[in-house]
């Protein structure tokens, strides 16, 4: 039976560890088909060391997405692997550790820049770095974490999480005359590298564990991974602008 991205290729940032949601968007993605080329920093060995885990070999190319001579360099760099692109994932976040847990009133601008710059313009950054090599179209796919609310712990995250959402909204009204689409997958929190990065991630978590309608499980980053392969598939063909929620239901209960 052909997978549903048979065919396709597929470039996917911020696959850090086996528990990132961004290696198992890789995983299921060759599964159904794809070629995928991935990208990282700071560490690409570390990446290279995680990719021997996918299905197939996957190269991995580094790229630092506050560079711009990396970004002038990346559509020649995938040209030489793939020829060209029908999706890119994007799955960076950053935000320095006085940005985070518990003290939003205190964070200097300089640490809030860096986490809108690395968090948010970069979805734009990325989308322009690959556009020369998606002329026929296709899907652009970014990770957020529900910014209609004010999380415990995640203080100048969530600004930069609402600033991605923006962002992926413009970018879908721009780049829809080129046949891009540009959505967005909140998923539910997960026990991966960027959690780990939160001072109280656990406090933030709990609401999960009283709120979800389905359970939620946060050592299990596949059902994320399913819903962008969805996304980058040929399913969703007229859906763009657009936050799917993939949280147990999480982001649609009252008290």
């Amino acid at each position: 039976m052909s997978g549903i991205l048979d065919g396709k290729r597929i470039l996917i940032t911020g696959v850090l560890m086996e528990s990132s949601i961004a290696f198992h968007a890789a995983k299921v993605a060759q599964e159904q088909g794809a070629e995928v080329i991935l990208t990282a920093f700071p560490r690409p060995t570390l990446t290279e060391r995680i990719a021997r885990k996918l299905p197939k070999p996957a190269k991995v190319i580094e790229l630092d997405v506050t560079n711009q001579e990396h970004l002038d360099r990346l559509a020649g760099l995938v040209r030489e692997e793939l020829g060209s692109l029908d999706g890119v994932v994007h799955s960076i976040g950053f935000a320095p550790q006085d940005a985070l847990g518990g003290n939003f009133l205190n964070t200097p601008f300089e640490s809030v820049a860096t986490a809108m710059h690395v968090s948010a313009f970069s979805l734009k950054s990325l989308a322009m770095a690959c556009k020369p090599l998606m002329s026929e179209g296709g899907s652009i796919v970014g990770l957020t974490f529900d910014a209609q609310y004010a999380w415990p712990q995640y203080d100048w995250m969530g600004p930069a999480k609402a600033a991605l959402e923006a962002t992926s909204r413009y970018l879908a009204r721009d780049l829809g005359k080129d046949g891009l689409r540009c959505n967005l997958i909140s998923a539910g929190p997960l026990r991966s590298m960027a959690a780990k990065s939160i001072p109280g991630f656990e406090e933030l978590a709990d609401v999960w564990n009283t709120r979800a309608p389905l359970a939620w499980d946060m050592n299990d980053p596949e059902p994320a991974g399913r819903s962008i392969v969805a996304l980058l598939s040929d399913f969703f063909p007229r859906t763009t602008g657009e936050i799917i929620h993939v949280d147990s239901g999480v982001h649609m209960m009252g008290a």
